[in-house]
């Protein structure tokens, strides 16, 4: 598919974004990203006050463009929202064999494809995998306003894992085994295991403290 060239600057910057390949709090430029992509400045100028209206950059005249940080509480807040619209996939699985037979077959098969990009290293990838992984579950539930939902803090997730990767490299295996875990309890329909074990998978991940214990 062919973009314009605004297009094509907002969708690879903010691929940049998302896959921390801009971490929060950097500042760039019009120029550096234009000469990055191969484009003119006026292009990058209208992606840049794109990703500032959906509150991924803030402009600085003269100065550039800061890349917004991950904002305080916001990892909390999406691992609660996730960890509630997962569990009533679940939940409302745990009597529909069939649909369940389902979601764990494509659940197994994205663990392949996770498996496979670990090897490689692939940061932006796996954090892709990642998210798509527990989009499946929520899917599942077919209900369509809460998908929606979940939809809309995607790219929130997506960078969230990018960031707590590339902060320690080494918990792929980790992340990859509480998949299984989750797969498989999901095929049990457990769900107050699933619940359980999803919240710390999460919380771990993104190095918040456990439930009750103080920062």
């Amino acid at each position: 598919m062919l973009y314009s060239a605004a297009e094509q600057a907002y969708r690879e910057v903010k691929e940049l974004i998302l896959s921390g390949g801009l971490p929060g709090g950097e500042l760039i430029s019009e120029g550096e990203i234009a000469g990055r992509m191969g484009l003119s400045r006026t292009p990058v100028r209208e992606a840049f006050l794109r990703l500032e209206a959906e509150g991924w950059m803030r402009l600085y005249p003269k100065r550039g463009a800061l890349v917004v940080p991950v904002a305080d509480g916001e990892a909390e807040h999406v691992v609660d929202a996730r960890q509630l619209v997962e569990t009533h996939s679940v939940r409302l699985l745990a009597d529909q064999p069939r649909p369940r037979e389902l979601l764990v077959a494509r659940l197994r098969e994205n663990l392949v494809e996770q498996r496979a990009i670990a090897e490689r290293g692939d940061v932006a990838a796996f954090s892709a995998a990642d998210a798509d992984f527990h989009r499946m579950i929520v899917e599942a539930g077919e209900n369509p306003l809460l998908a929606t939902f979940y939809s809309s803090i995607r790219e929130r997730q997506r960078r969230m894992t990018a960031h707590s990767i590339a902060r320690d490299p080494g918990q792929l295996p980790k992340i990859i085994a509480d998949h299984e875990r989750l797969t498989e309890l999901v095929a049990a329909g457990d769900v107050a295991g699933f619940d359980a074990a999803v919240l710390v998978h999460m919380r771990q991940v993104h190095a918040l403290n456990p439930r009750g214990v103080a920062r």
